[in-house]
């Protein structure tokens, strides 16, 4: 015959174990080391934000944005002598 195997039964201590304080260690700070100065070496350049200065790419966006414009008012025009071309041929039917 099979014979039932006992389930241990886990007893929990009534009594807390009160947390254990640990002295605060201290704090270790890194500072952060300056760059050295090294003689003859050029320093980069950094214009001031309020400086004007026209470039290579300030050419590149005055020819796009120029492009843009023209197509806006390309566009603009084309719809123009559309509305005009419709108003028209809506104007010659009624006279009829």
């Amino acid at each position: 015959m099979a014979t039932a195997n006992k389930t241990s039964v886990k007893k929990t201590s009534p009594v807390k174990k009160a947390a254990v304080k640990r002295p605060a260690a201290a704090k270790k700070t890194s500072a952060k080391v300056a760059p050295k100065m090294r003689s003859f070496h050029v320093s980069p350049d950094v214009p001031a934000f309020g400086t004007f200065k026209i470039t290579r790419q300030t050419v590149y966006w005055i020819i796009i944005i120029s492009f843009i414009i023209f197509m806006q008012l390309w566009i603009l025009s084309l719809e123009v002598e559309t509305s005009n071309y419709i108003e028209n041929q809506l104007s010659a039917l009624d006279n009829q």
